[in-house]
């Protein structure tokens, strides 16, 4: 129950939150980024996507990189843990604090690893912010090293 009601708070949110992104959405999908070179971003992204059956979703495409870089999975619990990560890691938006609050109060029992998950983006350096459409062709572990993401 947990689950579906931030799945449903997640479903109302999408639109508005795509509107107020100022970046531009991709023009690339998983087959595409997959084309890239094996040890890329742009290839990790794309076997993402394609694993999860995704697709990118306009002006959120930096949440799918979130999920690969950081090595976070899909459930709700994951989630909200990533959402800590880069809370640790600097970034700050209405979105990040209202997952972070909804998802301590409906799965207390997971603070421990969510804490876990916020030392860890204190411990990497900023990155966040990144624009990742121009770091697709980098390698994959040469953006991890350099941002000291474990």
């Amino acid at each position: 129950m947990r689950a579906v009601i931030l799945e449903k708070l997640y479903d109302w949110s999408v639109a508005p939150y795509q509107y107020f992104k100022k970046n531009e959405a991709w023009q690339y999908n998983a087959e595409e980024l997959k084309g890239y070179p094996k040890n890329s971003l742009g290839y990790h992204m794309g076997e993402f996507l394609i694993a999860n059956s995704f697709q990118l979703q306009e002006k959120l495409e930096s949440h799918d990189v979130f999920h690969v870089l950081i090595g976070t999975g899909i459930t709700v619990p994951e989630e909200i843990s990533m959402q800590f990560y880069l809370l640790g890691n600097g970034k700050r938006s209405l979105y990040l604090f209202t997952v972070i609050c909804i998802g301590t109060i409906l799965y207390p029992e997971c603070w421990r690893y969510f804490k876990s998950k916020y030392t860890f983006g204190k411990s990497a350096s900023a990155f966040h912010q990144l624009d990742f459409q121009k770091l697709l062709h980098q390698p994959i572990h040469r953006i991890k090293s350099t941002f000291l993401i474990p």
